[in-house]
């Protein structure tokens, strides 16, 4: 294949055009084998150009993937975080920029060690970029807190890759397909020598992940249990608003007594706008109804801790006892401001309620609930796979409750979804989603959708959930084996490139 006019501006322009391709890959369109031609596009693209260039064009493809696929930061400034519309324009640019320098990076080492010739091509393609790909889809994921959204590998569910999923989990599924990517363009670069690696390279990695698709990693444990969530669709800018407090109860409460024949009632984050001290009698009374119908509560509300002066954004159960699981893993400049003593005047461009949580401090994520351990995550905390792997193996089904009314009518609470789905997969346990302003949804241990409620509606979905037990490989050594692997075959890449030319 002649790429020689790729070598031009037509390669930036096709760099933006992978880019923009990419979050079509994800929800809500689905297209998941468009993330493996995004991926071959931008990867033509950083083929036998120089470093600096394969830097820009790795930068454009993530200014097109980033710009597109996570325009929602913009909305959710705008509308729910008081910021002028230029300026949360220019905030969300930046932080599209900075995305953006993951794929340009990985362009730079891809060329910084790649030589021309077939066998360098082999090594540039197969060996480098996939490796380092993952490598910083990982380094994306923790560094500043971390930000996983967007990782390839939650484009593939329902496709075989998935399969890797409670193996490897999600970066495996990234690794795999940008390891399909590379074969594609070695074949397509080298031409029909290539066909005797390549093709049989692509059915091994695609046919071995079909086949563990059709593993069970865990099996039943206790009685199906019978919850329903409530859907309060209560509007971000009018949640706070103190005139709003006893009606959004009354709301909730009312919707929770149709249903106090389920074994669980759940209300999803911060559903209660008002701290715990301040409606303790409420919840009590509620909790004692509750029980009286042999039901019980799990709702979100934020806590004030006297002592230590301390807010924490919480979920509480209220079944034969109060339990508090207190959110973990904060979003920065939503629910805390890093580096405060020095971005203290930062936070004044903001008008976010409740915007100043402490990290909860209690080591176990779990609560008991309608008899069976739960483990528990708080809005963005599901997108960290490592984290909701430490609920296991004692936690038999997974909880998540969450607020995406910050995201308005967007890609993100489709997304959002899409990640909790991976979540399921990775540790073989049922998850429930509850939200305020959907999309609610039950989920079963296989990542498949049980059943969903309908965005920005007033609505309560009842469905029954089997408890699981059981470790997948996943769960037990979580991101180490793929960030091991990985960082080991880009090391024998670079080695085998400098051996080849001290031998010339």
């Amino acid at each position: 294949m002649n790429i020689n006019f790729l070598k031009s501006w037509h390669g930036d322009v096709l760099a933006v055009i992978a880019g923009l391709l990419m979050p079509l890959a994800f929800a809500p369109f689905g297209f998941s084998i468009i993330a493996l031609l995004s991926i071959i596009l931008i990867m033509l693209c950083w083929a036998q150009i120089s470093k600096g260039r394969a830097f820009f064009r790795g930068w454009l493809y993530g200014l097109g993937m980033f710009g597109f696929g996570v325009s929602w930061v913009h909305i959710s400034m705008n509308q729910f975080g008081g910021i002028s519309v230029p300026l949360s324009i220019g905030l969300t640019i930046l932080f599209v920029m900075f995305l953006a320098l993951y794929p340009a990076i990985t362009g730079y080492v891809a060329r910084r060690f790649a030589d021309r010739g077939t066998h360098q091509i082999a090594r540039e393609f197969i060996i480098i970029v996939p490796s380092v790909w993952v490598l910083f889809e990982w380094i994306k994921g923790w560094l500043f807190t971390g930000f996983p959204w967007l990782s390839v590998g939650y484009s593939q569910l329902g496709l075989p890759l998935e399969g890797l999923a409670p193996v490897f989990g999600v970066y495996g599924i990234s690794y795999a397909l940008a390891l399909t990517a590379g074969l594609v363009v070695y074949w397509l670069l080298t031409g029909k020598a290539a066909t005797k690696f390549a093709l049989p390279g692509i059915l091994f990695i695609w046919g071995s992940s079909a086949i563990l698709n059709n593993v069970d990693w865990s099996e039943p444990v206790g009685d199906p249990i019978k919850i329903s969530m409530v859907q309060g669709n209560i509007s971000q800018d009018q949640k706070w608003l103190p005139e709003q407090r006893i009606p959004t109860l009354k709301l909730y409460t009312e919707l929770s007594r149709e249903n106090w024949g389920s074994d669980l009632v759940i209300w999803p984050e911060t559903s209660i706008p008002a701290l715990y001290h301040q409606v303790e009698p409420f919840l009590k009374e509620l909790a004692q109804e509750a029980r009286m119908n042999s039901s019980e509560l799990l709702v979100g509300i934020p806590v004030y801790n006297i002592k230590t002066k301390q807010h924490f954004n919480s979920m509480m159960s209220l079944g034969m006892q109060e339990s508090f699981y207190d959110k973990r893993h904060l979003v920065p400049f939503g629910e805390y401001l890093p580096l405060k003593d020095y971005l203290g005047g930062v936070i004044d461009l903001f008008d976010i309620p409740m915007s100043n949580f402490s990290s909860g401090e209690r080591e176990s994520t779990i609560l008991k609930v309608a008899g069976q351990p739960a483990g528990i995550s708080i809005c963005y905390e599901d997108i960290f796979g490592e984290e909701i792997a430490e609920a296991l193996p004692d936690a038999t089904l997974l909880i998540n409750t969450s607020n995406d009314a910050w995201f308005g009518d967007s890609l993100a609470p489709h997304q959002h979804l899409e990640i909790a789905q991976m979540r399921a997969y990775e540790t073989a346990r049922p998850l429930v989603r509850s939200t305020n302003t959907g999309v609610s949804a039950f989920i079963n241990e296989k990542g498949r959708i049980q059943s969903a409620s309908p965005q920005f509606e007033t609505d309560v979905l009842t469905d029954t959930v089997q408890p699981m037990t059981g470790m997948t490989p996943y769960a037990v050594f979580t991101n180490i084996p793929v960030v091991l692997v990985a960082s080991f075959i880009l090391g024998f890449g670079i080695f085998l490139g400098r051996s080849k030319k001290k031998a010339s």
